[in-house]
């Protein structure tokens, strides 16, 4: 008889549309929110401030994570929340012509921001829950490429269309409107999917209610022993510190290459600024990571750190020699932004690196959901002043400031403790 609720389902029908469905509304919410405001004539302070506090639900992503695990299965979550993305994603399509639009849109991008992060507990957990260590080791490559094809699409395709749409109607709200109600229908075809083919495994079940309390205890206890730590202090302050300038510059540098000439910037079309940042940065993003994965490897974190957070910031005069130059060849403006982006890639591996390090003990999984708290407040604050900074300062001196703030991380990062084999691939 054949079971109406299969326990085991081919990975491949279901891991990478799963990450490739993770990662397209937490891109919607970080990068394109920000095209779209800018587009629609909001200032670049309210873009930075407003796009930069929808990053509390992946903050305080940790704290909600035992409520996934108590509550439901995991596979009963991905689906929801894939279905509120969508129903997200249809009332920005629809508010947008509305006369108070932009408030009515940045409570759905909250929406999406917390059914993204929700996923995102929930997704991570099915995988592990849904196949066998080996079978994790193997699609581990695979969830991370789909991850950044839907980063790609996002930053890439959809801006791209989103500029295309803009120039062919000659009506951006229009254009908008159009690109995320596409989007809505992507993810419904998504969640239909998913509700099919995603297996319903033994292991994914929510924590019994008698077992419940000693989860929520080990729960506060491992946030206990995070912050017994040795040397903690420094930790934490290392994961707050060491992006703060790219934390800036991200919610910044598409406002640039859109804005005039006139005001500073670039003056490019939202095609363009798709193409360079979300293209062309993306793919030497990925580049970086590459490379710094495979150094690390060979000679462990403690080697490559110091170049690593040189690679971060100093690439970051580029965007000074734009602000000066304001260069009218699209080639150049790739190119320093392809830069820019091969050492954010490259820098950011001793970021993720050490967190794992940092992560390593009892609470394991816990520690790392700890540490991405962290991650997302280092982007979270600085954002949402980058923009009145930005407006206070003009573009020029807004890079030079943000070249300038990545000294007190070189302090930091001189006394951050690593092990020096930490990272080293062990000999066979």
């Amino acid at each position: 008889m054949e079971r109406s609720k299969p326990e085991l389902r081919n990975a491949w029908t279901w891991v990478p549309t799963l990450y490739f469905a993770e990662g397209i509304p937490y891109v919607i919410v970080m990068y394109v929110s920000g095209f779209f405001y800018k587009r629609m004539g909001i200032s670049n302070a309210d873009i930075a401030f407003y796009t930069s506090l929808i990053y509390l639900p992946w903050v305080i992503k940790p704290l909600w994570s035992p409520v996934v695990d108590i509550l439901k299965t995991k596979r009963f979550w991905i689906v929801v929340m894939q279905l509120i993305v969508a129903c997200g994603l249809a009332g920005l399509a629809f508010s947008i012509h509305l006369p108070n639009y932009f408030f009515i849109t940045l409570i759905f991008f909250w929406l999406l921001a917390f059914s993204s992060a929700t996923h995102d507990i929930a997704a991570d957990g099915f995988y592990m829950l849904a196949l066998n260590q080996s079978e994790q080791s193997f699609f581990v490559g695979i969830r991370s490429t789909f991850y950044r094809i839907a980063w790609i699409i996002g930053q890439g395709l959809l801006i791209i269309l989103a500029g295309y749409l803009e120039k062919s109607s000659g009506n951006i709200p229009f254009a908008w409107s159009l690109t995320f109600g596409a989007l809505g229908i992507l993810f419904l075809l998504l969640m239909s999917y998913h509700k099919f083919i995603l297996p319903h495994s033994k292991y994914d079940s929510p924590v019994t209610s008698g077992s419940s309390k000693k989860f929520l205890a080990e729960f506060a206890e491992a946030f206990k022993l995070f912050f017994k730590k040795k040397s903690i202090g420094i930790t934490i302050a290392f994961l707050l510190i060491y992006r703060f300038g790219e934390a800036q510059l991200t919610k910044i540098a598409s406002l640039f290459f859109l804005d005039p000439k006139s005001a500073g910037g670039l003056a490019l079309s939202t095609s363009q600024v798709g193409f360079a940042y979300g293209t062309i940065g993306i793919l030497a993003l990925t580049a970086g990571g590459i490379l710094g994965g495979i150094l690390v490897s060979k000679h462990g974190l403690k080697k490559w750190i110091w170049l690593m957070f040189a690679a971060i910031n100093i690439p970051h005069i580029l965007y000074i020699y734009l602000a000066f130059a304001q260069p009218s060849n699209y080639f150049i403006i790739n190119l320093c932004v392809a830069g820019e982006q091969f050492g954010y890639g490259f820098g950011f591996t001793a970021y993720m690196l050490y967190m794992i390090s940092v992560s390593e003990g009892e609470f394991k999984t816990a520690h790392y959901a700890i540490c991405t708290g962290f991650m997302a407040l280092s982007m979270m604050l600085p954002g949402m002043f980058s923009g009145w900074l930005q407006q206070m300062l003009g573009y020029k001196h807004f890079f030079i400031w943000i070249f300038i703030t990545m000294i007190p991380g070189y302090f930091i990062t001189k006394y951050i403790p690593i092990d020096p084999e930490f990272g080293k691939k062990k000999a066979k």
